[in-house]
């Protein structure tokens, strides 16, 4: 049976940001308990190649705390696609906070591994009597960090593609991104596949271009689903993108009227860092 937000897709942002440390399994396990019907979150590559759970390809001054219990005072100060991972879970995203978001618990918590995340939200479903749960995963990457901080999209996108493997069924798995290099590759790989292995969702910057024509058009194909910043979208754009069978799921919406204005717009769903605010919209 599927429990959550049926009628209109709640995804969790980095688990729930708003309540637990970003991108943690922590994050996930209390989205999970908020009601979502999707786990969003994103992954960066390890210099051993592991596929780590991070919204950045560095430590984040803003919310990491070094082995020694000093803090990073920049974000060029890393790039975690130099560590190996045993190097990179050394350091605590957890005990300093957010100052952005102060509902946020804080606690001792490392970036984990996307198999280790996929495992306990496994056991933690069983919990709560749920077989399964949908996962929306941004591979995150940018083209002029081809081989400083990332790979480059076919060995990106092929590590993250191998380390998924079989864990999550097609139906529950879409891959995002902001790359449209990365999103060509997905496509390609998808048109090689007897069925359906995973929809794409192609992610928008609200200072970019975001009409909807030049970027199939640039894209070279029709995504599954068009994930712009919530504030960009109009009536029109969504009514366009539902002609065209497109599902419309913004980022990242966290006040009740602006998922409530998001919802009656006719969006399919929308990306919160607080899914416990999101409960009343579905009811």
């Amino acid at each position: 049976m599927n429990i959550g937000f049926a009628q209109f897709e709640i995804q969790g942002h980095r688990g729930c940001r708003g309540l637990m440390p970003e991108n943690t399994i922590p994050a996930f396990l209390r989205a999970i308990d908020e009601g979502v019907e999707t786990l969003e979150l994103d992954v960066i590559i390890s210099k051993d190649k592991k596929v780590v759970v991070s919204h950045e390809p560095q430590f984040n001054p803003e919310i990491t705390t070094k082995p020694d219990g000093s803090f990073f005072v920049k974000m060029q100060d890393s790039n975690l696609h130099k560590l190996t991972y045993n190097e990179i879970k050394r350091y605590d995203v957890g005990l300093k906070g957010h100052s952005g978001y102060p509902e946020q618990q804080k606690m001792a918590v490392y970036k984990p591994l996307l198999t280790d995340v996929i495992k306990a939200v496994n056991v933690h479903l069983k919990t709560k009597g749920r077989s399964e749960i949908k996962y929306n995963i941004e591979i995150k990457s940018l083209e002029e960090e081809y081989g400083i901080s990332q790979p480059k999209p076919k060995e990106f996108c092929d590590l993250v593609l191998k380390t998924i493997g079989k864990k999550i069924k097609p139906e529950n798995l879409t891959i995002q991104s902001f790359d449209f290099n990365v999103l060509k590759y997905l496509n390609e790989c998808a048109l090689k596949s007897k069925t359906k292995p995973f929809d794409i969702s192609v992610l928008l910057e609200p200072m970019e271009n975001n009409e909807i024509t030049y970027n199939i058009d640039k894209l070279g194909f029709k995504p599954d689903i068009w994930s712009p910043y919530f504030k960009v979208l109009k009536p029109e754009m969504v009514n366009e993108l539902k002609e065209k069978h497109i599902k419309v799921i913004p980022w990242t919406v966290n006040t009740l009227d602006d998922m409530r204005k998001v919802k009656e717009m006719g969006c399919d769903g929308l990306i919160t860092d607080y899914p416990n605010r999101a409960k009343s919209i579905n009811l």
